[in-house]
């Protein structure tokens, strides 16, 4: 699957998002080794510590399904730009390989592809903890 093909998905998702606070829209679109596709939107809680990120969500999603392996996710928001996950998202993109393509930005405009390794350097995983 192409990139912006997985943006244009990741755009469809951040429809769904619930975010009644920050009125910022993020959609999500998990793309697996085997092919298919989880999709996540933002939802958040007025107690803020319940929100979960559109990257988690999809993430989340796949795992509860038995998908573990995978290949790229999408992220789009209502920024007219390229948004990044967060902190805890990168981290539990790491947990599922350091070789994953994490692409932002917009399917008609400017988009990157970077991998979760790019973004979360010198890092601590699972390997550490095999130590």
């Amino acid at each position: 699957m192409d990139t912006i093909k997985l943006l244009e998905i990741a755009e469809k998702a951040k429809e769904n998002a619930y975010v009644p606070y920050s009125k910022f829209h993020v959609g999500a679109a998990l793309l697996t080794k085997s092919g298919k596709i989880y999709t996540g939107c933002n939802v958040e809680c007025a107690s803020y510590g319940g929100t979960n990120c559109a990257e988690r969500t999809a993430i989340f999603k796949a795992v509860s399904e038995g998908d573990k392996e995978f290949e790229a996710i999408a992220i789009s928001s209502d920024n007219p730009g390229e948004t990044y996950p967060c902190g805890i998202c990168r981290q539990v993109i790491l947990e599922f390989g350091r070789d994953i393509k994490v692409i932002v930005g917009e399917s008609k405009g400017k988009h990157t592809v970077f991998t979760i390794d790019d973004l979360l350097p010198k890092c601590f995983s699972g390997v550490d903890l095999q130590k």
